[in-house]
């Protein structure tokens, strides 16, 4: 296990996740590696196994230090197995279990012998209160090592001390901002921070933490660095002032959508004012009542979701083919984006294709600048930019194509133009090269109908902007090979995608449920509802922007494009307010061109709506509508449209259009996506408030035929 291990050494005999080895110098390694599991994760029925081992450690005077290492290639400590939580009844049930992992901590942190936390990769959530419970901590400095509390993200708070020990470690501030955001920090910001106490490379990790294992126990210097923080940390009004401004700012984001967040605030409070008993009693007991709230229980969904979707093939059965070389076809900012996830994300070479040379430049240039913000940030190394950089060339002709193992399109939305690509495609590369188009709104069946080998086209549809959203669609059309859909869905998970396989249509999955809550929005300006009240209501609501912001941002003219292609196949339920046609030839296109239906130009650009926008309208805005009637109306029109797309099997079940939903465009994850809030609603109640406003508003509230008979039969989609 070292490279450095005395020559009599007793390992423990263990069946279980622990494996306690005594060497002669002194040290005992204990390593953890959970059998059958890819990644280590702390389990409830541990407790015994844990204390058995740590008995024998006090029992055994020779052990001066332990190395507390993971037998894991990959990682330390992933986090407590949240799938565990699901078996609580009772708050005061998982309150039990926080107080379980809170006990094994507190006893390594008093153990006589020195405790070494030697981190490899991840330690996250439980990983790192393991760790903080440790006398000391060495981490390798490896881009997979990183530590970090990221329970808020499931709608929880660290429940085994990680409230408590953190702030003491490295200040209030700096650990209240990793709780609350969840975010991890890579080595050098965890050594720079105080996390850990050594940063080393991998070979010599086991080495350097029996060192630290040999010391006494350290005693620290307070955390706060500089007045200003000393002031704000250490005096009773400083902290006063602290928290309230964290829960201010806090609420401002959350608008009290989650409650996670504020429980951690209260939790540090009560830690740092009236002492670790109290602040450990009060972590587990909020850890136990967060447990129980729907806001977790759907976040926590949302994750087994993922975990599973990681897991699957884009059809059952049929393997992917690697891909090792890659086409873009343009240079624009979806073609740049793309081309940046591959090459960073999946690490394959990348051949850009535009008919102009600045094109190609752009397209490069969307990969430097953010590998160059990383650079001075120091996250990556200038060496580690320039070996991704080097991965992607550019060309104006098809040079280089012959040996291209999936090409994706970005050029503009024109049919016509996109046939030309797979005409294209078809002559200069291989007969197995995927051609994958990134439309939005043109269907699959029409872009291959002229290809000479259809089953080689596909969709892979991303979202804007591709380094930031996690989504993206596959869309197969009825000939496209299962071997292709399976690939594609591999690729779009290497990009670090969330993929998911819709059926050839209209606006396919997400731009459909999209499309009518958006129209619903403008709908509501031309009824006079101010464009401000709108966007609020459905920010409060649990969106990230309101719909009238959204379409500024995704561009107007772009957002509209859809519109006619779904009225095509779906008919008048789909038709857009004339209005944006007014909008459109006023030059209204949005943020990129300065001018939309926000203001771009004044004191605050973005922030507050253009006022001549309501008088090219004809229009004197009044709000007659709260904002619970704004948000229910443009949300049951998406629900609706959900659920006419998984009754015509467009999506292959609600799990994927829950996912796509709130990947695809930030639906509120504390509903769960839009089939689990309509199970939360009720069927009969989204049913019969969508028939209130068919008789109030007009037919295009008439609920789906299908909600109509679940409603009847008293079904839910889970």
């Amino acid at each position: 296990m070292s490279q450095n291990t005395e020559a009599n050494e007793a390992a423990t005999p263990t069946t279980g996740a622990f494996t306690l080895t005594k060497q002669d110098n002194g040290v005992a390694i204990l390593s953890m590696d959970v059998p059958g599991e890819s990644m280590n994760t702390l389990k409830a029925e541990f407790g015994d196994e844990i204390s058995a081992m740590l008995d024998d450690i006090e029992q055994d005077n020779s052990i001066k230090g332990v190395v507390v290492i993971s037998g894991k290639r990959n990682s330390f400590v992933a986090g407590a197995d949240i799938s565990m939580l699901a078996a609580c009844k009772t708050a005061e049930d998982a309150t039990t279990i926080a107080a379980g992992g809170q006990a094994v901590f507190d006893r390594i942190e008093n153990m006589k012998a020195t405790f070494v936390a030697a981190i490899h990769g991840p330690a996250l959530g439980g990983g790192l209160e393991l760790a903080l419970a440790c006398h000391y901590r060495v981490c390798t400095d490896a881009p997979s090592t990183q530590v970090g509390l990221p329970e808020v993200q499931l709608g929880l708070l660290p429940g085994s001390g990680g409230t408590q020990r953190l702030p003491r470690l490295i200040g209030i501030q700096q650990a209240m901002k990793m709780m609350l955001t969840g975010s991890p920090a890579r080595a050098k910001q965890a050594k720079k921070y105080g996390i850990v106490d050594e940063v080393v490379p991998e070979s010599v990790l086991l080495k350097v933490a029996e060192q630290f294992a040999l010391k006494r126990k350290p005693e620290r210097e307070a955390p706060q660095k500089g007045l200003m923080n000393k002031v704000l940390e250490t005096t009773g009004p400083g902290r006063n002032m602290m928290f309230k401004k964290a829960r201010e700012a806090t609420f401002a984001k959350t608008k009290g959508n989650y409650p996670s967040p504020g429980y951690i605030i209260d939790v540090i409070e009560t830690g740092i004012n009236d002492g670790m008993k109290a602040g450990l009693k009060a972590e587990a007991e909020a850890f136990g009542k967060l447990v129980m709230t729907p806001e977790s229980f759907q976040l926590r969904q949302i994750f087994f979701a993922t975990t599973e979707m990681k897991k699957e093939n884009g059809v059952e059965g049929v393997s992917p083919t690697k891909m090792k070389k890659v086409g873009v076809l343009g240079g624009g900012l979806m073609g740049g984006g793309i081309a940046f996830v591959t090459s960073t994300k999946a690490g394959v070479p990348v051949r850009i294709k535009d008919v102009r040379a600045e094109g190609i430049a752009n397209a490069m240039k969307y990969s430097y600048d953010i590998l160059n913000k990383k650079v001075k940030k120091r996250f990556i190394r200038n060496s580690e930019m320039q070996k991704q950089l080097a991965l992607l060339t550019g060309t104006l002709d098809y040079s280089g194509y012959k040996d291209i193992d999936i090409v994706v399109e970005a050029v503009f939305e024109d049919l016509d133009l996109k046939q030309k690509m797979v005409a294209d495609i078809e002559e200069n590369c291989k007969e197995t090269t995927i051609f994958a188009s990134n439309t939005s709104s043109i269907p699959i069946t029409q872009i291959a109908e002229k290809a000479a080998r259809p089953e080689n086209v596909i969709g892979l549809h991303y979202f804007s902007p591709v380094d930031k959203m996690p989504l993206a669609e596959v869309i197969a059309h009825d000939k496209t090979s299962d071997d292709v859909i399976s690939s594609t869905v591999e690729f779009a998970k290497k990009q670090g995608k969330t993929p998911v396989v819709v059926k050839d249509g209209a606006g396919f999955y997400v731009n459909r449920i999209l499309a009518p809550y958006m129209n619903e929005a403008a709908n509501l300006i031309l009824d006079g509802e101010p464009i401000e009240h709108i966007d609020k209501s459905l920010v409060k609501f649990g969106f990230p922007v309101g719909p009238v912001k959204l379409l500024d941002e995704v561009g107007i003219d772009v957002g509209t494009k859809i519109i006619p292609f779904l009225v095509e196949a779906f008919g008048e339920r789909f038709t857009a307010p004339s209005a944006f046609d007014k909008v459109l030839s006023d030059g209204r296109k949005g943020k990129k061109n300065k001018k939309g239906f926000y203001d771009y130009e004044g004191k605050k650009p973005g922030k507050e709506v253009d006022e001549s926008i309501y008088e090219l309208l004809g229009l004197s805005p009044s709000s007659k509508l709260s904002e619970k009637e704004v948000a229910e109306r443009c949300v049951l029109m998406m629900l609706n449209e959900a659920a006419r797309c998984l009754d015509e099997g467009v999506i292959r079940n609600a799990r994927d259009g829950d996912i796509g939903a709130i990947f695809g465009i930030g639906f509120p994850p504390f509903l769960g996506g839009p089939f689990r809030y309509m199970d939360t609603l009720g069927i009969k109640h989204v049913v019969a408030r969508l028939n209130h406003y068919s008789t109030a508003v007009g037919d295009k509230f008439a609920p789906a035929d299908v909600l109509v008979k679940m409603a009847e039969s008293d079904k839910s989609f889970y």
